[in-house]
């Protein structure tokens, strides 16, 4: 059966790509942390211009201003930088490569049933298994594990581009399979 290699490798693919779903949970302790600083500091900014620049009814002096702006622009900055690599993971590697691995299932099951030519079947397997790990996996590895080359690797679209002609390849293999399996 020749989809049985991308049923494997879409559930293999799942467990590793789910897998960021905990890594993404430990990474909000951190955001909640910043989040709470931010707070405190963009809050007590609120304050004081409500209170026209006055804190326990004394007038701040510029420079008592300035701390308390960068103090909330330093807390917002800490709060985005925090947030920054999370967002990359879940809207990245772990949305593209949960939704590869069930295509990659999903391609396993339909290509071993149609009645289409061995060599078409397989262009259809190997195009999902390469544009998932050109993809997802080089996402994967350039945002989590923070590798440069496959981030270069990501630039080449090598892997979208081997997606949608699958996707392609598929559809017409499907019109072509299972148009002739209905035949009398």
């Amino acid at each position: 059966m020749i989809g049985k290699k991308n049923i494997v490798f879409g559930f293999l693919y799942l467990v590793l790509t789910a897998a960021l779903g905990p890594l993404m949970v430990n990474m909000y302790e951190d955001f909640g942390v910043a989040m709470v600083e931010k707070q405190q500091s963009v809050g007590r900014l609120q304050a004081l211009q409500e209170n026209d620049f006055e804190e326990d009814l004394e007038p701040l002096s510029s420079e008592q201003i300035a701390q308390a702006n960068t103090a909330g622009i330093l807390g917002l900055n800490k709060l985005l930088n925090t947030e920054l690599p999370i967002d990359s993971i879940k809207g990245g590697a772990h949305a593209h490569g949960n939704l590869e691995a069930l295509l990659n299932i999903v391609v396993g099951l339909v290509i071993s049933m149609l009645t289409v030519a061995v060599w078409l079947k397989q262009l259809v397997s190997w195009l999902f298994i390469v544009g998932t790990i050109m993809h997802s996996g080089m996402l994967y590895l350039s945002t989590v594990f923070e590798f440069a080359w496959a981030e270069t690797l990501l630039q080449t679209a090598i892997g979208p581009v081997c997606v949608l002609l699958g996707l392609l390849t598929a559809g017409v293999a499907c019109f072509i399979g299972f148009n002739e399996g209905n035949k009398p």
